[in-house]
């Protein structure tokens, strides 16, 4: 995970789920509020003395969503959470090499002067390429998030994630494959003429908290009631898919701590659009990509995949199940980018959770697909093995798979 730099790995976990099931009907963009947890919830957030201890009428073998607790065993430098007795306990951790990779840091977004006027004009057909920035790569970002094909956070500039969603959304419209947005591709996107940027209020909810700021000490993280957004704003990017830095340029003089002020905002709020038969994970687009029964994609993702000391497991395996609002338990022992007298502890569930708001588990033991804290990251840097995306668009596709869902990874 890119801020606490470390990947989701441990033998044994345990996961907290959340007590709604999510809907059709739901807003494919709506995350999950953090709420604030009362002192008996956050004892037992900190878990059972047997780490094999299940609640009572929850089956081994069995990936439960509801007011459920798991348990899980994994190798070192793979993360995945796995339903109790999926995996024998006597299974062994690989040892991961000594050296740690350099950390890649997230690109940083300049502010930008964005025309809402500008934004909102479906007549737009402005080239968007290599370079471009401003209101016709903004009005791009949003129109692809709305049409499924995620450009990961909209920030009004044009960079990797942006390009291999354009080029996505080509190939599923029969377009030629430019990851350049020309004349034909505009008026394709423009055949949606709502308005790009909208303005919206800000709810109570966005400004309840608790915020708090996010330690990197593991200890001191397991103290916290849960891993909520460290600030108003932090929230309401990610609730709009956007970088902050965009949120406030695009509202000049907002504090976006009070509640009624509104905001001009990216307009992603769109029904899901279906169901997914299968899924595909590419390990070198960095993509997954949910089809339809008859083969065509209904959705497509920017994901960090894996790395060179923990590879993709390519192959056909099946979605066993879903967690939202996950927890886990860290054991330093499993890490190999711990720092020095780290102990094991138990993380609480919250956005800021390293696998962030869904976990979508595979059948390959110790694999799943799930959410981060970093947005930003997402695409540009490397895993422990795991398939990381945004926490929206983990929370969109958690909603359209089921158990037994194929999902092919692949080169």
């Amino acid at each position: 995970m890119e801020k606490a730099k470390m990947g989701i790995l441990f033998r044994r976990r345990e996961v907290a789920f959340g007590t709604r099931r999510p809907s059709m009907n739901d807003s494919a963009s709506q995350l999950p509020t953090p709420q604030p947890l009362s002192p008996r919830v956050a004892r037992e957030q900190r878990g059972p003395a047997d780490p094999w201890q299940l609640e009572p009428d929850h089956r081994p073998g069995i990936v439960l969503a509801g007011s459920a607790v798991m348990t899980h065993t994994a190798r070192a430098l793979l993360c995945l959470f796995v339903a109790v007795g999926a995996i024998p306990a006597s299974a062994s951790p690989r040892r991961a090499p000594a050296r740690k990779p350099r950390a890649s840091r997230p690109p940083k977004t300049a502010t930008v002067r964005l025309d809402a006027a500008t934004v909102n004009d479906p007549a737009l057909a402005a080239p968007v390429r290599p370079g471009s920035g401003g209101g016709a790569v903004l009005r791009a970002q949003v129109l692809l998030a709305r049409a499924h094909f995620s450009p990961g956070e909209i920030d009004a500039k044009y960079g990797s994630s942006l390009k291999k969603a354009i080029a996505a959304f080509q190939k599923a419209k029969s377009l030629p494959e430019t990851g350049e947005v020309d004349a034909a591709t505009w008026a394709v996107l423009n055949s949606d003429t709502a308005p790009a940027l909208v303005q919206a209020p800000i709810s109570p909810e966005d400004v309840a908290g608790p915020f708090l700021p996010i330690p990197r000490d593991m200890a001191e993280k397991a103290q916290l009631p849960a891993m909520n957004y460290s600030s108003p704003l932090e929230g309401l990017a990610e609730k709009y898919h956007a970088s902050p830095s965009l949120l406030k340029a695009l509202n000049p003089g907002a504090t976006f701590d009070q509640a009624g002020q509104t905001l001009t905002v990216p307009g992603v709020a769109v029904p899901l659009p279906g169901r997914a038969a299968r899924i595909r994970v590419s390990k070198n687009e960095r993509s997954v990509t949910a089809y339809d029964d008859q083969g065509n994609a209904l959705a497509w993702y920017p994901a960090t995949i894996g790395s060179e000391h923990d590879p993709l497991p390519l192959g056909e395996w099946k979605i066993r199940g879903v967690s939202r609002n996950p927890r886990f338990r860290y054991n330093p022992d499993l890490f190999w980018d711990a720092r020095p007298g780290e102990g094991k502890e138990w993380i609480p569930a919250g956005p800021n959770n390293p696998v962030g708001v869904a976990w979508i588990d595979l059948s390959k033991p110790h694999y799943g697909i799930h959410g981060t804290p970093e947005p930003a990251n997402v695409g540009k840097t490397e895993s422990h093995g795991c398939i990381r995306l945004t926490n929206w668009d983990v929370w969109e596709l958690q909603q359209m798979v089921s158990p037994g869902t194929p999902a092919l990874l692949e080169e």
